[in-house]
């Protein structure tokens, strides 16, 4: 289990593909780098494909402090430093989103490509913190399997959560959801619910990004995606039918295909 002691904390994290680029892949809230193995499979033989788990999540370690987005930011950009990763291209989903248009901001020279996921440039709407505070609050001193049942159909579109050929599959993702450390995925929680908007400053992004949202989504609705390919100069954004808040999962195929598509793109 490969960690780096980055930024205060202990990230684990791992690599394959021995490509002549690099692909980093952020997750969101709740997951860990395993939600997009689906991806790496697809890339690994073309590109040399990261995943890193952010701190209080998956395999790092929870740390007392770090867990709002500027911090998450720093992480990413040690992971991309230390691993000797940049330029790259950046892939992140949600929370991996905030932290991904975040790095194309302040540290455009670390990135080849940005591609986002199921995210948002705003801060979390109000209507959604007094619910997303009170499952916190259940998790934080029963733990998540009391709320497991009401947090899937946030990460997972409808599609996904009632097709029968898919049960085991989403018994595999309600069983990840419920192993998370409650300590480090209640501070998450809070560092991403109480996250500043970055949407006035998204203008001054000028790498290569490409969007992509589930048309099921939640949690971070198609118009905040369109609220960012609006402002981000030369971006595409692709919808993915019937694919909820994790579409790396949920439509593989078609996230592989458009993420594939677009660095083809890029090539001279």
């Amino acid at each position: 289990m490969p960690k780096l002691k980055v930024n205060g904390a202990n990230i684990h994290y791992e690599i394959s593909g021995e490509g002549s680029e690099t692909i980093v892949f952020a997750h969101g809230l709740l997951w860990s780098g395993k939600m997009f193995a689906a991806q790496v499979a697809a890339l690994h033989d073309r590109y040399r494909c990261i995943t890193f788990d952010f701190r209080g999540q998956g395999q790092s370690e929870v740390t007392a402090v770090g867990y709002d987005q500027d911090s998450l930011a720093e992480d990413a950009w040690g992971v991309i430093k230390s691993l000797d990763a940049a330029p790259c291209h950046f892939v992140g989903l949600s929370m991996g989103g905030f932290v991904g248009m975040r790095l194309a901001i302040r540290y455009p020279e670390l990135l080849k490509s940005l591609i986002l996921l199921e995210t948002s440039a705003d801060p979390e709407p109000k209507e959604n913190l007094g619910r997303y505070r009170m499952l916190n609050f259940i998790a934080r001193w029963f733990g998540i399997r009391p709320v497991a049942g009401r947090i899937m159909p946030i990460m997972f579109g409808q599609t996904f959560l009632h097709d029968p050929a898919r049960a085991a599959e989403r018994e595999l993702w309600k069983q990840r959801l419920i192993e998370n450390d409650r300590i480090g995925i209640t501070r998450a929680v809070v560092g991403t619910i109480e996250r500043e908007g970055v949407y006035e400053q998204i203008s001054r992004i000028t790498t290569p990004t490409l969007i992509l949202v589930g048309d099921e989504d939640v949690a971070t609705v198609p118009e905040k995606s369109r609220r960012i390919q609006a402002q981000i100069s030369g971006s595409k954004l692709v919808m993915i039918p019937k694919a909820g808040h994790s579409s790396s999962i949920e439509e593989a195929t078609a996230v592989n295909q458009a993420i594939l598509t677009f660095l083809n793109q890029l090539k001279p």
